[in-house]
């Protein structure tokens, strides 16, 4: 420990802290599926000392939130306390409160949960005061895949720092429907290839760093017009168009292999005709295609048991027998997990599953705590978490990613860098205040204006702008989505999108799109702008991004991860300008 004493009390912690987390997991020497295959001690002891009410228990994940009151957080330690469910799935909250209410939690738990959230972009997808990473689409438009598998790594570090062992990501449907309500832009697009190497990636950097990884939602959520959170969406299509593409990433992530792949809620006649029955209840998808066909050993984990794709057509704790059935071995956020642990143990009694399958899902879930080093369980430190969280390596990883992703769509150096000195109109729409967009470029193009536009500025109010840009010589225009989820139409009235077809025909005019890049065919006329740039999402990051290809400081590199029009299709981009 002599080594230690040179450094700062924090430092230390943190290398302490790297040292038991990298020794850990080197000690596990495998991934998760080949843990499988070798007798477990550890395992096989928990097993023999939990009855059959327990173990079925072990199967359940509850919801856990630090931001919904005293109350709420004392029912959870309640049903901890009382079932020993396997596990929780953290939604939103912040860190400090959601470390200390794990180390309480686990003091009920006589087995140690799995804690487990959504954390597609990052922990930021439900903490407060913590790093989000870019949206999957945006990360869909980046060549070098290394950069993914580095997230991946960082964000096992932050979801290890914080005691989860689990992340519910990535999202790995192939979003071939531009209206899709529910995954679009967690999606890494919509060529099947480009979402099975960047979801590989993306899941080797987690599993690389000793994180439980589950990819969602199989055989593919992508083509569908329904969000299954309101209502059970019908997936229509042949099997030979599934297995050649829906299925075709989760396939090859069972190749590389994947710890945990997550069932979707969806009415599939072509892998099962009964009527108004969601995939997650359907035993010849789940064990006849997923684990028989397909041959994947790791974690099933379900879709939420609460949603109405579910609750609808199977209410009252039918459906989670149906989802123990089909072949679930996580049953995640059941309406009343008392009430089905109930009800299965009914079904195991009748001898309606195998002992022998009821045993192997049991201890997949006891082998998957074991790998994640719970066997030998110590609670989580919250001194200077914020801090670790925000560390100043994840700030540069996330700008860094952006840096990457930025695609210029159209357009050449001289038409996207413009004259430095010339009369220069800084323009960001759907905003009600100035950019970071236009404080950055101002600081490069000196004789400039600064204008703001609203979603819904009065057609007068436009008018009038448009007669002061024809005096520029030349227009930047940053288009901004600032909705926290930014799908494929832009809630623009239909006089700023016309405004914005006028700006774009300027003669020497730049847009910049910080939105969904399926917006772009939303906006007749963009074709016509001397240049533009895909910037997919609206953070500080990618405005800098974006400023740093203008400037000529970095290079345009990214590609686009999704077929927009005939004007922008698929892995569009002017990559290593001149």
């Amino acid at each position: 420990m002599r080594g230690f004493e040179r450094m700062g009390k924090h430092t230390a912690i943190l290398c302490l802290f790297g040292f038991i987390y990298s020794n850990s997991f080197a000690q596990q020497k495998s991934g998760y599926i080949l843990s499988l295959n070798r007798q477990n001690h550890w395992v096989d002891s928990v097993y023999k000392k939990l009855n059959r009410k327990q173990r079925i228990a072990q199967l359940f994940f509850v919801r856990a939130h630090t931001n919904l009151g005293q109350a709420y957080e004392d029912s959870v330690g309640l049903v901890i306390k009382d079932e020993q469910i396997g596990g929780l799935v953290f939604f939103q909250g912040g860190p400090v409160r959601q470390v200390e209410l794990t180390n309480k939690y686990q003091k009920l738990a006589k087995v140690p949960l799995l804690i487990t959230m959504d954390g597609e972009w990052g922990v930021g997808m439900r903490l407060d005061s913590t790093i989000s990473y870019p949206y999957q689409m945006t990360l869909g438009a980046i060549q070098d895949n290394s950069l993914i598998y580095k997230m991946g790594q960082f964000i096992a570090y932050d979801f290890k720092r914080l005691g989860m062992q689990m992340n519910l990501a990535p999202d790995m449907d192939v979003n071939n429907n531009p209206n899709n309500p529910v995954i679009n832009y967690r999606s890494f697009g919509d060529n099947k290839y480009n979402v099975a190497q960047k979801g590989i990636a993306y899941i080797k950097g987690m599993q690389d760093a000793g994180l439980l990884t589950t990819a969602k939602h199989f055989p593919g959520h992508g083509d569908t017009n329904t969000d299954s959170h309101l209502d059970l969406p019908l997936l229509p299509f042949t099997r030979q168009r599934l297995d050649s593409l829906e299925e075709y990433p989760f396939r090859q992530a069972i190749k590389a292999g994947i710890s945990g792949i997550m069932i979707a809620h969806m009415d599939i006649p072509a892998l099962d005709s009964t009527k108004n029955l969601p995939s997650t209840l359907s035993r010849p998808i789940v064990t006849g295609i997923l684990k028989d066909s397909l041959g994947f050993k790791g974690l099933v984990v379900s879709d939420a048991m609460e949603m109405k794709a579910v609750v609808k057509y199977f209410p009252d704790g039918e459906a989670d027998v149906r989802a123990f059935l089909a072949g679930n071995d996580i049953i995640e956020l059941s309406e009343n997990s008392d009430r089905a642990i109930k009800e299965i143990r009914k079904a195991v009694r009748k001898n309606e599953i195998s002992k022998k399958e009821f045993e192997s899902r049991v201890k997949k879930v006891l082998t998957a705590k074991y790998w994640a080093g719970l066997n030998h369980y110590h609670e989580t430190l919250p001194e200077h978490l914020t801090e670790d969280l925000n560390r100043e390596s994840a700030k540069a990883l996330v700008q860094q990613l952006c840096d990457a992703a930025v695609t210029l769509v159209k357009g050449d150096a001289p038409a996207i860098q413009l004259n430095p000195i010339a009369k220069t109109a800084i323009v960001s729409i759907g905003v009600a205040q100035p950019t970071v967009f236009q404080q950055e470029l101002s600081k490069w193009y000196l004789n400039s204006d600064v204008f703001v536009v609203g979603k819904g500025t009065p057609a007068d109010d436009l008018l009038e702008l448009l007669g002061k840009l024809r005096q520029y010589d030349q227009v930047f225009v940053s288009i901004n989505d600032t909705r926290p989820r930014p799908l494929s139409k832009l809630d623009y009235s239909n006089g700023v999108k016309l405004f914005i077809s006028e700006v774009a025909a300027h003669p020497h005019s730049v847009v910049c799109v910080f939105a969904n890049p399926y917006t772009i065919a939303d906006l007749p006329g963009l074709e016509k702008s001397g240049a533009l740039i895909a910037c997919y999402q609206m953070t500080d990051e990618l405005q800098r991004s974006s400023v740093k290809v203008i400037t000529r400081f970095i290079n345009p590199k990214g590609k686009l991860p999704v077929n927009v029009n005939i004007f922008f299709p698929y892995d569009a981009g002017v990559v290593g300008l001149k």
